[in-house]
C-alpha cells in the first residue's frame, strides 16, 4: 500500500513538472562566454517562466546587425523572441509585452545600467528605459524605471 501511495505520488510529481515544462516560454539569448551578466539575465529570465537556449558568440556586434539591433540600442546580449530582439537587460515583464506589440522589431535597455536584471549590484539602482524599436525605425519608450 505505502509503495502504492509513494508511485502515485512521484506520477503525480512528474505530470506536474511536465505540464509546468510546457508552459515555458522559449527564448534565445545570443551572448559572449565570458560575460557574467549575461547568466545573469538569463537566469532572471528563467526565474520568470522562460526557457532560455543559451547560445555562445564569438562575435557579438556580428549577431547583433544580423538581428537589426541598433548600435544606438547595443548591450551585451541579445536575446531573440517570436523573431524579434530584446537587446540588454529588458526585464522579463517587458520581454512578455513584446509579444503583443506587432508594430515593435524589438526592445532594448540600452548600455549596462546598474539595478537592471542582471545587473543588480548592492542598493545601486540607475534609472533606465526600455526602449522599442518601431517597423519604420524610430524609437519609443516602452517603460521607465526610475532610480532608487
Amino acid at each position: 500500500m505505502k509503495t502504492t501511495l509513494r508511485l502515485a505520488a512521484l506520477g503525480a510529481l512528474l505530470i506536474s513538472s511536465l505540464a509546468q515544462a510546457a508552459e515555458l516560454i522559449p527564448i534565445d539569448v545570443h551572448r559572449d562566454a565570458n560575460c557574467g551578466c549575461c547568466k545573469a539575465w538569463i537566469a532572471h529570465l528563467q526565474a520568470n517562466g522562460f526557457k532560455v537556449n543559451d547560445h555562445v558568440e564569438t562575435n557579438m556586434s556580428e549577431v547583433k546587425q544580423r538581428l537589426g539591433v541598433a548600435p544606438r540600442l547595443a548591450s551585451c546580449h541579445t536575446g531573440v523572441i517570436n523573431g524579434k530582439f530584446v537587446e540588454g537587460h529588458v526585464p522579463a515583464e517587458q520581454v512578455l509585452a513584446l509579444a503583443k506589440r506587432s508594430d515593435l522589431l524589438g526592445m532594448a535597455v540600452p548600455g549596462m545600467p546598474s539595478g537592471s536584471p542582471g545587473m543588480e549590484m548592492g542598493d545601486r539602482v540607475d534609472p533606465y528605459q526600455v526602449i522599442g524599436l518601431t517597423r519604420n525605425g524610430t524609437d519609443e519608450v516602452i517603460a521607465d524605471y526610475p532610480a532608487r
